[in-house]
């Protein structure tokens, strides 16, 4: 079945990697693919250890789309292309229980990956998947069999708290 943790809140890529670890608990290969992410990040570090969870690689950093050239826009189109393709690669080789795409719906609302590229992933996969992120395409919707939403009603970034290590990555 597919899952879809969409909405503005904070909770979404925890949700996903919440599943991951019970998948992983119930001894299930879990293949986690991270779009518009770098490597800085708590999940990562704690899911590394984890023998029965397949991190796919990702940059050390990585801009938000709306600071990216022209040329670095291009060259993250073509790691997204590239990764979404590893994770079917590597769900089809691993016998993976579990395939996450984080931040997949964002990386297609800012038009680096073709949603048409998504939805031919999906026909190809027989695993349990999660969809992360915020505006999802509304054929990625349609296709969920579970959608929760994460409603932000208040956070303190709005009163100019940064993101915290440990709490927000």
């Amino acid at each position: 079945m597919i899952h879809l943790y969409c909405g503005d809140g904070k909770g979404k890529t925890t949700a996903a990697m919440g599943l991951a670890l019970r998948t992983a608990g119930r001894n299930g290969a879990v293949v986690i693919a991270q779009f518009l992410k770098g490597g800085d990040s708590g999940e990562r570090y704690a899911l590394a250890r984890v023998p029965q969870v397949t991190l796919l690689p990702v940059p050390d950093r990585v801009s938000f789309t709306f600071a990216m050239s022209p040329e670095e826009r291009e060259r993250e189109q073509t790691r997204s292309l590239d990764l979404l393709e590893q994770a079917v690669q590597t769900a089809g080789e691993t016998s993976c229980a579990l395939l996450i795409l984080d931040e997949v719906c964002g990386a297609v609302s800012t038009g680096l990956l073709p949603v048409q590229a998504v939805l031919s992933a999906l026909n190809t996969l027989s695993c349990e998947i999660v969809l992360t992120g915020r505006d999802p395409h509304p054929e990625l919707a349609r296709r969920a069999d579970y959608i929760t939403c994460c409603q932000k009603i208040r956070h303190p970034f709005d009163d100019g708290q940064p993101a915290r290590p440990g709490v927000e990555f």
